[in-house]
């Protein structure tokens, strides 16, 4: 189960909410939380910097590049301190981590030793990222082997969970996360399959049934028609779920890029928390 949760940390809004979830969901699964926070190399050592201490004749990455890093460091540790304030408060278990490197790299690799992953949407950087997904955490939903937790700019208590199940192997991943989740969060569960055949839709339903047949909490399927991504978003609006249970990535790369991905979508347009499972 989840009893190791980790958050990534930095200074903006976004941070702050995941941080928000993660304690919510530690105290409710009796979880140890771990505040990492990564101090970004291509700030220091980027192009850019590069540039600027060549214009002021100093030695690249000897000078400004080390005021950067120990700036960047300070600003680190304090953010760490307040989440340690915080988790205390909260009377959470809680570590810290401080690493350097490439964010999202940096971030999959410390997820390895945790249940789950919990991010903000954007990050300190995310005046520079496109659409409603930063880049760090659209880089991280792509690479980290955990489950990752996706928490939305607003906090609001988890009161009702939707998986969405298509009968592939990610999504029976994502099933039993949601079964063992709501089963330890005691809170109803709604499947649903969204599909143009209704045959087809029956078959996939029918196995989340039997899947959910010795399952002690409350389960509701329904069958939907439409388009997956739109269809989803519009039945999390709809039904106000408070979590959404779905499988990660489905395609390569390059197939997703000519067609589109559902789970991007979702990630980009969802209403609520998203649990993106493999």
């Amino acid at each position: 189960m989840f009893k190791n949760i980790l958050v990534g940390i930095d200074a903006s809004e976004h941070s702050r909410n995941a941080q928000t979830y993660a304690f919510y969901l530690a105290r409710r699964l009796d979880a140890t939380v771990t505040g990492l926070h990564v101090v970004d190399i291509v700030s220091i050592e980027g192009p850019f910097l590069h540039d600027i201490s060549g214009s002021f004749g100093l030695e690249p990455y000897l000078d400004l590049s080390f005021k950067m890093r120990e700036a960047l460091t300070a600003r680190g540790n304090a953010l760490l301190e307040a989440f340690t304030a915080d988790a205390k408060a909260e009377n959470l278990r809680a570590e810290t981590v401080l690493d350097l490197g490439v964010v999202a790299n940096v971030i999959c690799e410390h997820a390895k030793s945790a249940d789950l992953l919990a991010i903000g949407h954007r990050g300190m950087n995310e005046r520079f990222s496109t659409g409603l997904l930063g880049s760090t955490a659209e880089s991280v939903t792509r690479k980290c082997a955990r489950p990752v937790f996706i928490a939305p700019m607003e906090f609001r208590e988890i009161r009702r969970a939707v998986l969405a199940y298509d009968g592939s192997e990610r999504a029976s991943n994502a099933m039993r996360h949601a079964a063992e989740f709501c089963g330890e969060l005691k809170i109803p569960l709604t499947v649903v399959t969204v599909t143009r055949d209704p045959n087809l839709g029956e078959r996939s339903l029918n196995e989340a049934r039997g899947y959910f047949r010795s399952h002690p909490g409350q389960v509701d399927f329904e069958l939907l028609s439409g388009h997956v991504h739109e269809t989803i978003v519009a039945y999390l609006k709809q039904s106000a779920a408070d979590l959404l249970f779905i499988g990660a990535y489905g395609h390569s790369r390059i197939i997703e890029m000519v067609l589109g991905s559902t789970t991007e979508y979702v990630l980009r347009n969802a209403t609520c928390p998203v649990f993106l499972s493999r």
